[in-house]
């Protein structure tokens, strides 16, 4: 990758021993800004996504240079202390206490080079009752109140489609990492970043689940229930979002469709506050206007129209939007094997692409 030479990034040197997707999304984030990722893996098996396929392997670790060292080993651990003195940071990912039973801790790599950031991210942070807990994404959501926050009319459980809290803590360690790295660039003196899953997500969630107390026993009438910003079946099986919110836009839907359908002029849903007065009836007959016809026929209805209407658009039709074209933040890669997101901020002064190369299990 050719490095952008603004960046204050891009003499910066990290070290992953992270797995799946936190800490190698974090470090990913941080590549696409200039830094230099060396991840470091167990001999024979690697990186537990490797096990998942090529692609999601490659997905969070392509343009980063390979090293296997077996850390219970004596070599292998003066091998990694060895890359530590050159280095800025360090990525891990095991539970609480593995680092410190492997000699690894950070007061370790500390006595080697003062300087280093060491972030460990972990699914509840380095400490309280649920710190040695196995847990996942769909476990931190549960814990994290994700689904104690009422959102629509028709509210029901159901898996996210992407891994939220584990993107979620992915960011928080990106950015602890920068600042982290210049203070100690600055002041010569490292840390130890202390990253929960849960926490990350709970800083999310906590403020939705602390006003839903009150509505603990009627959801519906929480304020983050609204009937007309919701997601709508048409009647050949397709999906789309309404996303209103602002008055304005409740008034343009009802001179694009009242004509057909004169309850959207109903007197009683004029208002924010008469919708939510009425959220049953507001929902239900938006449910039945939609069912109607089919996501084109709504689309072509919509068209040209100042609205917050979308199609829900399926995996095809994603990567043929004219919008996510024209915004270039994918890259396909030859032989159809996959694409390489670009870091989705446009910098003024540019950033290089980072490197495509996907690291095979031991070094390149």
């Amino acid at each position: 990758m050719e490095k952008a030479e603004w960046s204050c990034l891009k003499d910066v040197k990290i070290i992953d021993l992270s797995q799946l997707l936190p800490g190698p999304h974090a470090t990913t984030l941080l590549m696409q800004l200039g830094a230099e990722v060396v991840k470091v893996e167990q001999p024979g098996t690697g990186d537990t996504s490797r096990q998942l396929g090529a692609a999601v392997f490659a997905q969070f670790n392509r343009g980063k240079r390979a090293l296997a060292l077996d850390l219970k080993s004596a070599q292998g651990k003066a091998d990694f202390l060895a890359l530590v003195r050159g280095a800025d940071a360090v990525v891990e990912g095991f539970r609480p206490g593995v680092l410190r039973r492997l000699g690894l801790d950070y007061a370790a790599l500390s006595a080697v080079n003062p300087a280093i950031v060491l972030c460990s991210i972990s699914g509840f942070g380095q400490d309280g009752p649920y710190a040695d807990h196995a847990g996942h994404d769909l476990n931190y959501l549960a814990l994290a109140g994700y689904w104690s926050v009422p959102a629509q009319v028709e509210d029901k459980v159901s898996r996210p489609r992407t891994r939220v809290s584990d993107y979620a803590a992915s960011g928080y360690a990106a950015l602890a990492l920068a600042v982290a790295v210049m203070s100690a660039r600055r002041h010569g003196r490292g840390q130890h970043l202390d990253v929960s899953i849960h926490d990350a997500i709970l800083s999310w969630t906590a403020h939705g689940a602390w006003a839903a107390r009150a509505h603990a026993d009627k959801p519906l009438d929480a304020p983050s229930v609204l009937p007309d910003n919701d997601l709508f079946a048409t009647r050949d099986g397709r999906w789309l979002a309404l996303g209103i919110l602002e008055n304005k836009f409740w008034l343009a839907l009802g001179e694009a469709l009242g004509a057909a359908h004169p309850a959207l002029h109903d007197p009683r849903f004029a208002t924010r506050a008469g919708r939510m007065r009425y959220k049953e009836e507001v929902h239900a007959m938006l449910k039945g206007i939609f069912l109607g016809g089919t996501l084109a026929e709504w689309e072509a209805a919509f068209a040209g129209r100042d609205l917050p209407f979308s199609p829900v658009l399926e995996a095809q039709a994603l990567f043929d939007d004219p919008h996510v074209q024209a915004r270039g933040m994918i890259r396909s890669l030859p032989e159809e094997k996959g694409i390489a997101l670009r870091f989705p901020v446009k910098f003024s002064l540019g950033l290089p692409d980072s490197g495509m190369e996907v690291p095979p299990l031991g070094g390149t």
